[in-house]
């Protein structure tokens, strides 16, 4: 008897979009679809292309404004799937490669507020050199100030009190931590705006700095009994394991970002040398010994583990679509690890500070530390110090004693 044959067989795309379905079924297929759950893929091209029909549209008309109406009216009609943007990513991606891509009904750019942000985003890209979720996130608070300040995007009228008080209303609505990210950020975005002429003066002085007292001054960082469970509870003869094991050890072994775990491509590994590339914070590249232990891990993820696909990085999802991981993904694969061990939940950032704790119990200088967690300050490393508590009870001078 023969093996049933996949459905996928059967979906034919008619109308407008039927020219672009073979490219299409060979790009989910190259994305880690499987022939069958490309199934659904292919009939959410059926329902768009008898949309376009219906309405004797071509994929050429296929705007932005008229993706918002299918999705609208797909929505409408009782779709529970496929029903936002995301969903159309792949189908808008393949008309895009074959010279019809998506576009907004032509307009001039919007002036005021949106292109001002989009100008500090290239700025803090370009010049500063930050990662995508911090640029994110500045251009968020710069957003929240100009709504409140400078609504149309002129800073010429924006005054020292006024960014003073957005950082009072903000610490006021949120948190200690949260007011310091403000901060930070209004602080990038007002010189931004003096570098590019916009404001007269320099007013990132008048973003006062918050203050406010932490419940615990020591580093967070996990056990070694803690450490061994996190590895422990990833199971090697699973693909999924094997990849969740790798990441771990890394973050472990190596003391890696999330983000710079995400990034590691399949190119940064010397596995002759035995040493790997690790593209940090602020474009700087730096060299690591890789160990042993995480370089089999590695590998036997690379084996056995990873998906077949054509992207350069390390670690990749497993489900279809395959793509690379981001650093929230990472700090995701530690917290359920922390879930199957039973320990309570961490973030990637703690196994970094879970290594620098462990080389101050083994009495590593401050200095060497810093070196491995590539500070770029000795006062970032500096924190570990209070980590060596019984160092600090011998420096701990006795309470005096007597009467009031």
């Amino acid at each position: 008897m023969s093996s049933p044959k996949s459905k996928v067989a059967e979906v034919r795309v008619p109308g407008p979009l039927a020219p672009f379905a073979a490219e299409f079924r060979s790009t989910l297929l190259a994305s880690g679809y499987t022939p069958l759950s490309a199934v659904v893929q292919l009939r959410l091209m059926v329902h768009l292309s008898r949309w376009l029909g219906a309405r004797e549209l071509s994929a050429a008309d296929l705007t932005d404004e008229r993706v918002g109406q299918y999705l609208a009216e797909r929505r409408e009609a009782g779709y529970k799937g496929l029903i936002t943007l995301r969903g159309l990513n792949h189908i808008l991606g393949v008309l895009a490669a074959c010279g019809f891509r998506p576009l907004a009904d032509p307009t001039m750019p919007a002036p005021g507020t949106p292109v001002l942000l989009a100008g500090f985003e290239r700025y803090l890209r370009t010049e500063r050199g930050l990662a995508a979720s911090t640029t994110t996130a500045y251009v968020t608070r710069a957003a929240r100030f100009l709504a409140g300040y400078a609504a149309d995007g002129r800073l010429k009228a924006v005054t020292a009190a006024d960014v003073s008080r957005a950082v009072l209303d903000e610490v006021a609505a949120r948190s200690v931590g949260a007011g310091q990210y403000f901060v930070a950020a209004l602080r990038a975005f007002l010189r931004f705006a003096h570098v590019e002429g916009l404001i007269d003066a320099d007013l990132s002085a008048a973003a006062l700095a918050v203050t406010g007292r932490r419940t615990s001054l020591l580093p967070n960082g996990i056990s070694p009994n803690q450490a061994e469970a996190l590895l422990y509870a990833c199971d090697r003869n699973a693909p999924v394991g094997l990849r969740d094991r790798a990441v771990v050890l890394v973050l472990l072994r190596l003391g890696l970002r999330g983000g710079e775990v995400a990034r590691l491509l399949l190119d940064d590994i010397d596995w002759r040398a035995g040493h790997l590339l690790v593209r940090g914070k602020g474009r700087r590249d730096e060299q690591l010994p890789l160990p042993a232990e995480v370089g089999e891990a590695v590998a036997d993820y690379l084996q056995r583990g990873r998906p077949v696909t054509a992207r350069r990085e390390v670690f990749v999802t497993a489900n279809a679509p395959v793509t690379c991981l981001t650093r929230e993904a990472v700090s995701g694969i530690v917290r359920r690890a922390c879930n199957r061990a039973g320990i309570a939940q961490v973030g990637s950032h703690q196994l970094r500070h879970g290594l620098a704790c462990a080389m101050v119990r083994e009495q590593v200088p401050l200095t060497q530390i810093g070196q491995v967690l590539r500070h770029r300050s000795p006062i970032s490393t500096a924190i570990y110090a209070r980590a060596d508590l019984a160092t600090l009870r011998d420096l701990a001078q006795p309470w005096p004693a007597g009467g009031c």
